[in-house]
């Protein structure tokens, strides 16, 4: 089989690392890049020489040398543009989030049913090799029975117009618990404040309760989302009955594994006697790293290629959005916790 022809629609900052991964991919042949501002498209140009520019996606559309689309514009737009690609038969990556309501992201499952080519979700996490240290570790079991999750992901960046910071970071995050955690998703609440644009959340606190198959307790994950913070944070941490993990993206040692917890003796006369508090070795375990939107890219074309359904499909983008869709529902309510669909 040849190259796969892409063209990437959308190439701002993000969209410009999609080019330079594609570029250095043998398997795909970079032929079109597209966005409305002829400044990206210069700075575009630089990257992919050989490819074709445009500010018009219809001509992108109707090209005949583009087998995949991949779409990294503003959230707003996701769906329209990938239904559009589904039409006209073209393979499609979408950038997290799916789209920005459960009614937009059930279109493009439409679609895509009625178009049978592969489509993948950008959620990039799920790529990155810690992550998949993580999903093994939880699901061996070696860190027993998974009490709760916190994570964080904040920093000093980069403000948005289009979307909130539950609606911006919040799929990196849900999408990693949905993909880690077995269960169903019980209740969101989600608190936040726009402190520097009008009507758009800068902070946001998110509590998800889920109800593992079989479990003897409700696992609670809570998410902490910000672009109005000191300092850059990427951690999750995952306590279980057994054991406990961190995962910290912004430093070397991506995972520690902590041998700590309570032990429950078999027998016991007291309370006092319960709960043995274990405080053993920290665990740094060797994990091979690789850039996570290299390996996406790579599943992305390996799916193609194979007719295989991709790790990051259409159904985990629809469960991701419909948990944001749920805490978006709670934060405009002050909180109140929202039914998760």
């Amino acid at each position: 089989m040849g190259r796969t022809r892409v063209a990437v629609i959308g190439v701002g900052t993000w969209g410009l690392s999609h080019l330079r991964t594609l570029a250095a991919e043998p398997r795909a042949e970079l032929t079109w890049v597209c966005d409305l501002d002829a400044a990206a498209l210069r700075s575009a140009s630089a990257v992919a020489p050989t490819a074709r520019a445009t500010q018009s996606f219809d001509e992108v559309l109707g090209a005949r040398d583009v087998d995949a689309i991949v779409i990294v514009t503003p959230a707003v737009t996701h769906a329209d543009l990938a239904v559009k690609a589904l039409r006209r038969g073209r393979h499609v990556l979408i950038e997290k989030p799916l789209a920005l309501s459960v009614a937009d992201a059930e279109r493009v499952v439409e679609a895509a049913q009625r178009a049978g080519t592969t489509v993948l979700v950008g959620h990039l996490m799920l790529y990155h090799p810690a992550v998949d240290y993580l999903r093994k570790l939880v699901s061996s079991r070696e860190l027993g029975d998974i009490f709760y999750l916190s994570s964080v992901r904040a920093n000093l960046g980069r403000l948005r117009r289009d979307e909130n910071a539950l609606w911006s970071f919040g799929p990196h995050d849900l999408s990693m618990i949905d993909h880690l955690i077995p269960g169903t998703p019980v209740t969101v609440t989600a608190r936040g404040a726009s402190y520097l644009q009008p009507g758009i959340a800068d902070v946001v606190f998110v509590n998800l309760e889920l109800t593992p198959p079989g479990g003897p307790r409700a696992v609670m994950a809570q998410i902490h989302l910000s672009w109005l913070n000191p300092r850059k944070e990427r951690r999750l941490t995952i306590v279980g009955s057994k054991k406990m993990v961190e995962f910290d993206d912004c430093v070397a040692e991506k995972v520690c594994l902590y041998d700590r917890g309570y032990d429950r003796p078999p027998e016991f006369s007291s309370f006092a006697e319960y709960l043995t508090l274990r405080n053993g070795d920290i665990y740094i375990p060797q994990v091979a790293m690789e850039e996570p939107l290299a390996a996406q890219i790579r599943h992305f074309l390996d799916c193609i290629a194979a007719n295989a359904q991709p790790r990051t499909d259409l159904a985990s983008g629809v469960r991701v959005v419909r948990l944001l869709a749920a805490a978006q529902s709670s934060l405009e309510r002050g909180g109140a916790p929202v039914q998760v669909p």
